[in-house]
């Protein structure tokens, strides 16, 4: 993708986000403030295993943006684009947003450069719009587990390696060679930057998905269902709660 063609993504992106934001931030319900943040989806991949497709394709089905790798940092590396993320974060989600940055970086070693501050800035700040899927980055790793459906996307190497060849139009000896430095960076960048995390381990996961089982359209549908779950999950949580406290507050107007 040219420089150029990417910006003019980036720039359009940004128009539509910011007219979803305001219409959001104009609604005159309610917020409670015990809620967390919308939901969002973030996907981590090994090498070949056709993440931004599926990323796409959860997006799709759930009216979302989703933003790959690619865009990520392209925005991230954009000030000005990055402040009219944070600039957008309206008052009810500031405290949130503050909250986990910070919590990031309790860690000396964690600040190691500018670009992943702006990184993990962006991230956040998407984060605390909701509504959206991220592919890579460290996002899993970064969103708060509460308000985030982590999954990571694998694969049979020989599958991996073939969707590569065909991808590329290279050798399949190249490919697998491809494949190991990508995902070796992938799981080095997350380590180096978060807490000595190993990207590979699934306990950090909500979901473990073989593209090659399920395929792009098969993983789409099943996140889409393991977020509904979730989202039941949680207002169900949510609702019990809220009974817990009429009923105590009965309690103490009968007392």
């Amino acid at each position: 993708m040219d420089r150029d063609h990417s910006s003019d993504c980036i720039a359009t992106t940004l128009e539509n986000l910011c007219r979803h934001w305001e219409r959001q931030n104009s609604d005159e319900s309610p917020y409670d403030s015990a809620m967390p943040c919308p939901f969002t989806i973030a996907l981590s991949r090994e090498a070949g295993t056709q993440g931004a497709a599926v990323g796409r394709e959860v997006g799709a089905r759930l009216g979302w943006q989703v933003y790959d790798h690619e865009l990520l940092e392209r925005i991230a590396q954009d000030l000005g684009v990055r402040t009219i993320l944070l600039d957008r974060v309206d008052e009810r989600r500031k405290s949130w947003l503050k909250e986990s940055f910070e919590s990031l970086f309790g860690v000396p070693f964690v600040s190691e450069a500018t670009y992943v501050h702006r990184l993990i800035k962006t991230i956040l700040a998407l984060g605390a719009h909701g509504e959206c899927v991220m592919v890579g980055r460290g996002s899993p790793f970064i969103l708060p587990a509460a308000s985030t459906l982590r999954v990571r996307l694998i694969g049979p190497l020989a599958d991996r390696v073939g969707a590569m060849t065909r991808e590329l139009g290279i050798t399949p000896g190249e490919a697998h060679r491809q494949l190991q430095g990508i995902d070796r960076g992938r799981i080095k960048f997350v380590s180096d930057h978060f807490f000595f995390k190993d990207a590979a381990d699934p306990s950090h996961y909500d979901a473990v998905l073989c593209v090659a089982s399920y395929g792009i359209n098969g993983c789409a549908e099943l996140i889409v269902e393991a977020l509904r779950r979730r989202q039941a999950s949680l207002a169900n949580a949510n609702q019990k709660e809220q009974n817990r406290s009429r009923r105590r507050g009965t309690l103490t107007l009968t007392l």
